[in-house]
């Protein structure tokens, strides 16, 4: 019988392979960012997971033109970071949505997808395997080659090999060709490394592009952020699909137990004020509940007024020292201030928002403020515009109020959210969309931080008017004060110099490099209001 559909699966492979824009591998020279992105990323989690400084090595090498008019490519990325275990290896580089972050914690990737579709991506495009290499730190190094299955969404192990592990090393090496344009990636290639290296100031990472040229960026400071830890899911971020999956897997004998054990910062007497208002038994057996109890519960979870609001501890912000170390390295700014808030949350989310201001020195004077974004360290470079930081900065702020011209004064935003579940409006994560809570957050701290921009602008206007004054002063009281003793007739001049110095003290006190660092969460009257 024509004309009738014909129903298939495909594999997860299958769906990246064919839709690999949606991951970021739209065309040749965003196929090159997006994998040394992820390749990257990859490299500095698997570091910061055992608490070593990053070393972090890229290569890339052109190997000849590609029949599209691109080039293919060598790359090979080394990292000194956890290793992975040698049967994990297999999968971890050569299954699709295989991998170590989709646990409740803070972690820079997401979806378990960037290093695997990079390798994907290399394979379609050229047809040729992956080289992994491999070790935990144990007496084994695993040195894998394999390709992916597309259809199946395995890996196909071409070659295997085990060494012997004598120096102790741990870490990864992942070396694979793929067709890209590095000419025209180049200029955001160069821009995701350094804004890298603002919030991984702890990092040292070396990138040799393919014409030769050694680009470093060396670590400034020996101090890693604190480790994020694993935590439970909140209750107001709770579905009934999330309610099914834990009870078919708990233990637990009463309701009561059950939303003690596996829910966030839920104790005994909040567990049974919301099964009280669901209608339910805090003795009965969580898997005696029906379809329609389930999703009952999960209704009164997500409006229940009385949960405590989410534990940070599964954050990892940077903090203030950090922060500012990176923003100095990078940028060498005159004056930077940097503010943490207070933890907060969104459906159940904890997030932190980070923020940092930097003028003048090294940043350059582009007619508008320069904006840069982070998501758990990861730094946002494409579809600005879409960004809720981008609102906050041009639609809520008056920079007028902060004696700021942004369209003139070299002026840079930094912005750092951090959270268990980054509220990414797209798989390539570019960018964040506006949630109400986020949006505040962001605002308060940018207002912060540009009212302690406005009192060093503030004080070294003082300062330019006063040193006027005084170079007006020591000019012309020399010749005033011989001028009158020729006049008098006296023969020695008078002493000038008390009178300078009184001058000096009326306006030319220098502004100085304010402090960069607030460690004060308090909240002026103005913070909650709008611009």
């Amino acid at each position: 019988m024509t004309g009738m559909a014909v129903f298939e699966e495909i594999s997860p492979a299958d769906f990246f392979y064919r839709n690999r824009d949606i991951a970021g591998f739209s065309s040749p020279s965003r196929a090159i960012y997006s994998t040394l992105r992820e390749l990257i990323e990859n490299s500095l989690d698997a570091c910061e997971a055992v608490r070593v400084l990053p070393e972090v090595r890229i290569t890339l090498r052109e190997l000849r033109p590609s029949p599209t008019g691109a080039f293919f490519y060598s790359v090979r990325v080394v990292d000194n970071g956890s290793g992975v275990p040698g049967d994990k290896i297999p999968q971890a580089f050569g299954q699709v949505l295989f991998g170590s972050k989709f646990r409740l914690k803070q972690t820079r990737g997401t979806f378990g997808l960037g290093g695997t579709m990079a390798i994907l991506y290399g394979q379609i495009t050229t047809e040729m395997p992956a080289h992994i290499v491999s070790s935990t730190g144990d007496r084994y190094i695993h040195d894998y080659e394999l390709m992916i299955d597309i259809q199946k969404n395995k890996p196909n192990v071409l070659r295997y090999k085990v060494h012997t592990n004598r120096d102790g090393w741990h870490g990864t090496l992942v070396e694979f060709t793929m067709e890209g344009d590095y000419t025209r990636a180049m200029p955001k290639v160069l821009d995701y490394l350094k804004q890298t290296a603002i919030v991984n100031p702890y990092a040292d990472i070396t990138f040799v592009d393919p014409k030769g040229r050694l680009y470093v960026f060396e670590r400034t400071i020996r101090k890693l952020p604190s480790p994020p830890k694993e935590t439970l899911p909140h209750p107001y971020g709770v579905d009934a699909e999330t309610l099914y999956r834990l009870i078919a897997m708990t233990n637990t004998k009463s309701l009561s137990a059950f939303l003690m054990e596996h829910f966030h910062r839920v104790g005994k007497s909040l567990a049974g004020k919301v099964l009280e208002r669901a209608n339910l038994d805090p003795n009965r057996s969580p898997k005696t509940l029906t379809p329609s109890e389930v999703s009952d519960l999960a209704n009164v979870m997500r409006s229940f007024e009385d949960f405590l609001p989410p534990d940070a501890s599964c954050l990892s912000p940077l903090g203030e020292e950090i922060l500012e170390a990176g923003i100095r390295k990078e940028l060498n700014p005159e004056f930077v201030f940097v503010t943490k808030r207070k933890p907060s949350a969104y459906s159940g989310y904890p997030f932190i928002v980070e923020v940092g201001i930097a003028y003048g020195g090294g940043i350059p004077r582009t007619g508008d403020i320069v904006l840069y974004r982070f998501a758990n360290r990861i730094p946002l470079l494409y579809d600005e515009t879409s960004d809720v930081s981008w609102k906050v900065i041009h639609n809520l702020m008056d920079w007028r109020y902060y004696k700021v011209n942004p369209a003139e004064d070299p002026l840079a935003i930094i912005i750092h959210l951090c959270s268990t579940k980054i509220p990414y409006k797209t798989v390539g994560k570019e960018f964040l969309s506006d949630r109400p809570e986020i949006e505040r957050e962001i605002l308060n701290g940018v207002r912060l931080a540009a009212r302690n921009l406005m009192l060093y602008l503030m004080r070294k206007r003082r300062f330019e008017i006063g040193k006027k004054r005084f170079d007006l002063y020591a000019r012309y009281l020399p010749k005033i004060a011989r001028f009158s003793t020729l006049l008098s007739g006296h023969k020695k001049e008078p002493d000038i110099g008390p009178l300078l110095a009184k001058v000096s003290s009326l306006g030319l006190e220098s502004p100085g490099k304010m402090k960069g660092r607030e460690g004060s969460h308090e909240q002026s009257p103005k913070e909650e209001g709008s611009s």
